[in-house]
């Protein structure tokens, strides 16, 4: 039971991570390609990854495995440009 609802407060807290970084995006508040949005995907992801491992859905579990991908290709672009931009 406790299970459970650590597994739905955590899965809560990545879906609202994801949505809001995708709702933030469409409102033009923050940009794709800053650290801001492309970390909220990627900690999202995690913790619903996380809340998969309790109480699995494999389809879920393959997409949240896709997008941490994604999210961590933006951060490797995102520490790339910073770095191309210092020299």
């Amino acid at each position: 039971m406790l299970t459970n609802l650590f597994a739905d407060i955590i899965g809560v807290t990545g879906t609202a991570l994801v949505v809001g970084a995708f709702t933030l995006l469409q409102l033009e508040k923050i940009q794709p390609t800053k650290l801001t949005y492309n970390l909220m995907n990627l900690v999202g992801a995690i913790f619903l990854l996380i809340s998969l491992c309790i109480n699995f859905n494999l389809a879920s579990f393959i997409i949240e495995l896709f997008w941490i991908a994604a999210s961590v290709i933006g951060l490797v672009k995102y520490f790339r440009r910073k770095e191309d931009a210092s020299c």
